[in-house]
């Protein structure tokens, strides 16, 4: 079983309340590209990501996925709809091997949501993901393909975590071809160089340039 007060949102709890909480929690192993939740099910529980990186997706009619977030550790997933009790927005699918802690909603409501504490947590987290909604709607209708691109190198210059380049044209929204197109329009435009371990940004400011126009 995780340490419940190594995620965030219990590290205020008593050693009492934590041991309370457990008795109603469970930790879950999962592989890589293992199904949470389907869009449409109905939650049961509270989850929390603790290790692993969960994307949530959903799929169009021609059934492509559309990458709405990537979540990485510590994170609450889909709480929205688990405290409205209504069926989950989209799917949810884990890109690494993970773990999820789960907590049974109707106990953790009764025992833990009257504290103040843990209420601002959920306000704070949801707050997040409505400014992240923004964000996407923002950058997928005011941006074309170069800016995108511009935009996420830029706000990701100094993160050296490497990220696949399907997945990288995923989050963007854009097909891998488009994607390998707009790279080497930026490295044409002089703003970033290529190498044998990859592409590099020679002209950050030149970046922002294309998205702050």
């Amino acid at each position: 079983m995780i340490n419940l007060q190594q995620c965030y949102m219990f590290e205020h709890l008593n050693e009492e309340q934590l041991k309370k909480l457990g008795s109603f929690a469970n930790t879950k192993h999962y592989t890589k590209g293992s199904i949470v939740f389907y869009e449409g099910e109905m939650p049961t529980s509270l989850m929390i990501l603790v290790d692993g990186m969960l994307k949530i997706y959903k799929t169009d009619k021609k059934n492509n996925e559309i990458i709405l977030h990537m979540f990485k550790p510590t994170s609450m997933i889909a709480e929205m709809a688990i405290l409205e009790g209504v069926a989950f927005p989209a799917s949810g699918a884990f890109e690494t091997d993970g773990i999820l802690v789960t907590i049974d909603m109707e106990m953790f409501k009764k025992e833990f949501l009257t504290d103040p504490d843990i209420a601002l947590i959920f306000f704070k987290s949801l707050s997040k993901k409505i400014k992240y909604l923004e964000n996407v709607i923002a950058l997928n209708i005011v941006l074309d393909a170069t800016s995108r691109l511009a935009k996420f190198l830029y706000d990701h210059a100094e993160n050296k975590t490497e990220i696949k380049h399907y997945q990288l044209a995923e989050h963007l929204h854009m097909t891998p071809e488009t994607l390998s197109r707009t790279f080497k329009k930026l490295v044409t435009l002089g703003l970033l160089d290529k190498n044998s371990h990859g592409y590099f940004i020679k002209n950050k400011e030149g970046l922002r340039v294309l998205f702050k126009q």
